[in-house]
């Protein structure tokens, strides 16, 4: 499941305080495997159900990071967009996402330093009304005048 704002490039020049993209993502077993695989990271917290029975979060959980996924997915696919380097991301993990979560990520514009084509982003991703992420992140946003 799949919920997507327009895919493309918003330049420097259009980008305004206040604008936000999201996206929207039911994270499936298939997910977590692929991300285990791809990460290396095979925690049995993610992959082991009698593991995770055993830990805190009573079951499994996906790995943070595949959640983080989904706020660069909106980054680099919608606000800004293609075309956008990653500068700086800071997360805070505050509630676990498990297999058949619908995760809601989106990305709020904060700040906007022009000259340096800077663009400072809210990020954050629910499961429902609970917030499972929140954090910060710093893009250099593509611009018109160096396509």
């Amino acid at each position: 499941m799949l919920d997507n704002m327009p895919r493309g490039t918003i330049c420097i020049e259009d980008i305004e305080i206040g604008m936000r993209r999201h996206i929207r993502k039911r994270i499936t077993d298939r997910d977590i495997e692929l991300f285990a695989e791809v990460s290396t990271d095979r925690n049995p917290v993610h992959l082991d159900e009698s593991y995770a029975q055993d830990t805190i979060f009573e079951g499994r959980i996906a790995h943070g990071m595949l959640t983080a996924g989904l706020i660069s997915a909106v980054i680099g696919e919608q606000l800004p967009g293609h075309g956008t380097i990653y500068m700086k991301q800071s997360l805070t993990f505050l509630a676990p996402v498990r297999p058949g979560d619908v995760v809601f990520a989106e990305v709020v514009v904060k700040d906007i330093e022009h000259a340096k084509r800077r663009v400072a982003l809210d990020c954050h991703c629910l499961v429902g009304d609970t917030v499972v992420l929140k954090g910060e992140a710093l893009v250099l946003a593509p611009s018109r005048k160096f396509d």
